[in-house]
């Protein structure tokens, strides 16, 4: 959820999906950031609609797998509103207040120049900064970041490859990949209980509440279009990270994918 968002410069002749269509990957840039535009006042109300409300424990569940250290740079990229990057600060202060060390740096970063702005207004922690930046080209030097996180934006890019091998190229040697995403629910009934509430509900309150039925239309496609948690761990793996491993929440709704670059 964050719907966090994350983007790409890409060829004008490739291609990506926008909800169940397949559009110019040049164009879902914009739609996308047209989408994030429109919800990213209703941020938190997007999120309780998409999860049933369950997204908050899902991300802690994720803050722990990442498991944050004193001194650590941390990338929280589609950070959106700064959810994530606040349980990082916390918690590494947290370790910190424990066992000493230096202050964590939790770098917020978001294509999305609306997203970031809610987030700011939200208020932050000491250890976090902000920034607007692309997810296929991120704005930092390789091998300078501890750990690397996505979570609810890694759908909404143009170019998925290239967003992971950007998370590949920016982390350092022994450096941690966390991703948080919805996912492919494991068992056919609950597949087909979220399925008919997330197509007839979603967008009829999104319509309802945020007068935007067709940016939470494009939401819950760009869930379906999502690869099973399967093809995505290969994915990270093809992009040069090892010790892949996959954590499936509420039975698979979300999932968490978690390697290492090694």
């Amino acid at each position: 959820m964050t719907d966090d968002t994350a983007h790409a410069n890409t060829s004008a002749r490739k291609t990506s999906s926008f909800g169940f269509r397949d559009v110019d990957a040049t164009e879902k840039v914009q739609m996308v950031r047209g989408v994030f535009d429109s919800v990213a006042s209703n941020y938190d109300l997007m999120n309780d609609l998409m999860s049933g409300g369950v997204h908050r424990l899902w991300k802690d569940a994720a803050a722990a797998k990442l498991n944050p250290r004193p001194g650590e740079v941390i990338l929280d990229v589609a950070g959106g509103t700064g959810d994530m990057a606040r349980r990082y600060s916390k918690m590494a202060r947290a370790a910190q207040q424990r066992r000493g060390g230096e202050d964590a740096r939790v770098i917020v970063l978001d294509y999305n120049a609306e997203m970031i702005m809610a987030g700011v207004a939200k208020g932050g922690e000491p250890e976090m900064s902000w920034a607007v930046g692309d997810a296929m080209s991120l704005p930092l030097p390789d091998d300078s970041v501890d750990a690397y996180s996505i979570s609810f934006g890694i759908r909404n890019v143009a170019d998925i490859d290239q967003a992971l091998r950007e998370a590949r190229r920016v982390l350092k040697p022994g450096g941690r990949f966390l991703c948080l995403e919805f996912s492919r629910p494991t068992a056919s009934a609950i597949r087909k209980a979220y399925d008919a509430w997330s197509f007839n509900a979603i967008p009829r309150i999104g319509g309802w509440i945020a007068k935007d039925r067709d940016s939470y239309q494009y939401l819950v496609e760009s869930i379906r279009r999502f690869p099973d948690q399967t093809t995505f761990k290969t994915m990270i793996e093809t992009a040069g990270f090892s010790r892949v491993t996959v954590t499936n929440l509420s039975g698979g709704v979300a999932a968490i994918h978690h390697g290492w670059a090694i």
